[in-house]
């Protein structure tokens, strides 16, 4: 099975957050395919599909949402989760974030099966007005590997087996009543 997974990332924390689903995906059993929305294939000849884009200011990454609204179509017969990076600080850690309005948007337009917002990272020498203001207070990394590794597997769990059934290796059989 094979995951597309295409983002759009600024300054290079959504691109390391996209390679840590990938080789999660790759760790859970699937084959995945890493691309900057901007130079992505399309979603054809993948099994399923992952778009991340980095928050800034609230929105979503101009790429990942246009990679969304060029490939709606087929997009819309695939498995699509949407990924959310950016909250840096406590905010990173605090439970489900609720999607922003790009976000929430693309999820009906292409009938996303999920979305999810991970903690983001700015570098102490962020580049830019606004993010070299934040850095001075908040620069870090927010981005928990374990938890982006939970979440791939839930994937792959899921394309694995739609039903909810686990798979042979992991059934137990149980003794015979006497």
């Amino acid at each position: 099975m094979r995951i597309l997974v295409a983002y759009g990332s600024k300054r290079g924390g959504t691109a390391g957050l996209a390679e840590m689903i990938g080789e999660g995906l790759e760790t859970a059993g699937l084959g995945a395919v890493v691309q900057p929305a901007r130079r992505a294939p399309g979603p054809e000849g993948f099994d399923a599909v992952v778009v991340a884009g980095a928050l800034y200011a609230n929105r979503w990454h101009r790429d990942a949402r246009r990679y969304v609204h060029r490939h709606a179509g087929c997009l819309r017969a695939l498995p699509v989760w949407l990924v959310a990076s950016g909250p840096l600080g406590e905010s990173a850690s605090g439970g489900d974030i609720h999607p922003v309005r790009h976000v929430a948007g693309a999820m009906s337009h292409v009938h996303a099966r999920g979305q999810v917002t991970f903690g983001g990272r700015l570098e102490a020498d962020a580049k830019g007005f606004p993010a070299r203001a934040m850095a001075k207070k908040m620069a870090g990394d927010w981005r928990d590997r374990e938890q982006v590794d939970l979440w791939a597997s839930m994937i792959a769990l899921e394309l694995t087996h739609p039903d909810g059934s686990p798979s042979q290796g992991s059934a137990r059989e149980e003794p015979p009543v006497t």
